[in-house]
């Protein structure tokens, strides 16, 4: 479970301190499928980030299964089972996708059979992408999907997403969803997942919206999902029709 207890991030700008997230509180149940949207700018990807360890709370408290990672190095957290998925995954040239995944799954011996059983988790066919180098040849859908299978590898507990349809073509966008259908399906771990894209949304168990760094909505998507809906008729929705939209 995953919990946030009063976290609170500040930087200071030309005209003085500036609160990106402010005194967010929420709770996260084991294997939910949740999704967090809102406006552009309202602290969405900080709050991700916090969670994961790239950025430091000023304040508050970051519990996973009872445990304290508040101020846990980004690899302490992956150790604990914390994944994150960037919007723009990094490539790494000169470094197979075999090799990648060995090194999430944090040992030598992976073997090429291991490997390609993630990739095709991920609906990309194995033999054409397990010796492949990481870098500018790849599409951002596959590069996406690959590290989607990284944290398959990984056998994270909690897997975050900063959205994942951000600059993908469609089939890339359709194979996304059938992944993310596919692990929460077998309710093996929590998705935590930054969208805009009412696919995804709609894919979702729970809907937390985050808005001028604070948690305006969170509840069931069959409560939360009808609002959004709503604002979209009214003509002032941050949802994206399109694949790659922010």
């Amino acid at each position: 479970m995953l919990e946030i207890k009063n976290l609170s991030y500040q930087v200071t700008g030309e005209e003085g301190e500036l609160g990106i997230l402010r005194n967010i509180s929420l709770t996260v149940e084991d294997n939910k499928f949740v999704v967090i949207t809102g406006p552009n700018g309202g602290g969405k990807t900080t709050l991700a980030k916090a969670i994961m360890g790239l950025v430091t709370p000023t304040s508050g408290q970051i519990l996973w299964n009872g445990v304290d990672v508040t101020h846990m190095s980004v690899t302490e957290r992956a150790w604990a089972g914390i994944s994150y998925g960037f919007q723009q995954p990094p490539r790494f040239k000169g470094l197979r996708v075999g090799d990648l995944l060995s090194l999430a799954a944090g040992r030598e011996g992976l073997s090429k059979a291991e490997g390609c059983q993630y990739l095709t988790r991920v609906g990309l066919c194995a033999n054409d992408y397990i010796d492949r180098e990481v870098d500018s040849s790849l599409s951002g859908g596959e590069v996406k999907r690959i590290e989607i299978a990284t944290i398959l590898a990984r056998n994270s507990g909690l897997m975050i997403f900063d959205e994942p349809e951000a600059g993908i073509d469609l089939w890339s966008f359709a194979k996304l969803t059938e992944t993310f259908k596919a692990i929460h399906d077998k309710r093996k771990a929590t998705l935590l997942i930054i969208s805009h894209q009412e696919r995804i949304i709609n894919l979702a168990d729970e809907i937390i919206m985050v808005s001028d760094g604070q948690v305006s909505e969170q509840g069931p998507k069959e409560e939360i999902f009808p609002k959004i809906l709503a604002n979209t008729a009214a003509g002032c929705s941050y949802l994206s029709e399109e694949v790659g939209k922010r």
